[in-house]
């Protein structure tokens, strides 16, 4: 309901696209943006978009955004940055690859060519699915992690068990419980070399290995932003970087890095900013408790998952079998959470 105007900033040249293609189907095609642009509608015509300029930083007590292009006046401002990829602490090379952008994934599908060497640092789902992609293109992948089983924070041992040796079974190596100790070439990667002296050939790295992000900016149930006095009214918070108390689950304020969290959380801080321009707080009394929700695509794997099963202290299969079609209930205290 709000007619003033709305100023768009964002570091990208690119209109909004959706992000989670770029490891999947997307990069093992042709990556453009025509392929993952999001329509444009007509509630966004009057939106005035200022891309390709990044904000520096935000004066909270003069209502200002410092942008490489000079400041900007705001009444209200909705923080949507989403995180940027944790990088090894190594001197940069060729062939070291993260994704998070449009640009990112135009620049590593050029180097997934048949027979190319890749080396994916981290098992999360983003790891996984990169390290799928790149096998089903050719390559020679080796996933490198910490951890004793790939994806097995949200999953659980059992379940994530299973997936390792189905990505093994299509040609995916594993190096489990291995901590990277640097990289060997010169301007251009030639190998990883792990803590425990093992030596990987790569051509290609992805370094998957999470956001440089501490915990995220605290909020409360209607996403805005929390200072020392209280929640601002004027300042929101959604997607990937916020904070917030789900009462679907507990009181316990969480960064939910899921699909579905950007827009559901959009959604909600534009009702309940739109209500405070217009002067009505109705829909920030009312309670915001979406339901986390993701896929992946491995192979001819498709995992569907719903609510936090990271939260669970019992996990049980709940039909079907881990060697064919599966659903596994994920419970807290008794109660099902994912």
């Amino acid at each position: 309901g709000y007619s003033g105007g709305v100023l768009l900033i964002g570091d990208e040249v690119h209109a909004p696209y959706n992000r989670p293609p770029l490891s999947k189907d997307v990069l093992s095609a042709g990556v453009t943006h025509e392929a993952v642009a999001f329509p444009s509608r007509a509630e966004v015509a009057d939106v005035e978009w200022m891309l390709g300029s990044r904000v520096t930083s935000a004066d909270l007590v003069a209502n200002t955004v410092s942008t490489d292009a000079g400041l900007v006046d705001f009444r209200a401002l909705v923080i949507a940055t989403g995180l940027r990829p944790r990088r090894l602490p190594f001197e940069p090379q060729v062939g070291r690859h993260a994704i998070r952008s449009l640009d990112d994934a135009m620049a590593l599908r050029h180097e997934l060519v048949s027979g190319a060497r890749v080396t994916v640092i981290g098992s999360g789902f983003l790891g996984c699915e990169l390290a799928s992609t790149a096998s089903k293109l050719g390559c020679v992948v080796t996933i490198v992690t910490p951890s004793v089983e790939p994806m097995i924070r949200p999953l659980g041992v059992l379940l994530a068990r299973q997936l390792r040796e189905r990505l093994e079974a299509n040609g995916v190596a594993f190096a489990l419980e291995a901590t990277v100790a640097g990289f060997t070439g010169g301007p251009k990667v030639e190998a990883v070399e792990l803590a425990d002296g093992t030596s990987i050939p790569s051509e290609v790295v992805i370094e998957a290995i999470g956001s440089d992000l501490s915990d995220g900016i605290l909020t409360d149930n209607a996403l805005r932003a929390v200072g020392p006095d209280g929640p601002r009214d004027d300042i929101y918070v959604v997607g990937d970087s916020a904070r917030f108390p789900n009462p679907m689950f507990d009181d316990v304020p969480r960064r939910i890095e899921h699909w579905n969290i950007p827009t559901d959380t959009g959604k909600r801080a534009g009702a309940v900013l739109g209500g405070w321009l217009a002067g009505d707080d109705t829909a920030a009394a009312l309670p915001f408790a979406p339901m986390p929700s993701f896929w992946s695509n491995q192979f001819d794997i498709k995992l569907q998952a719903y609510g936090l099963p990271g939260l669970a202290d019992d996990v049980t299969i709940l039909e079907g079998d881990l060697e064919g079609e599966v659903a596994v209930g994920y419970h807290r205290a008794g109660r099902l959470v994912g």
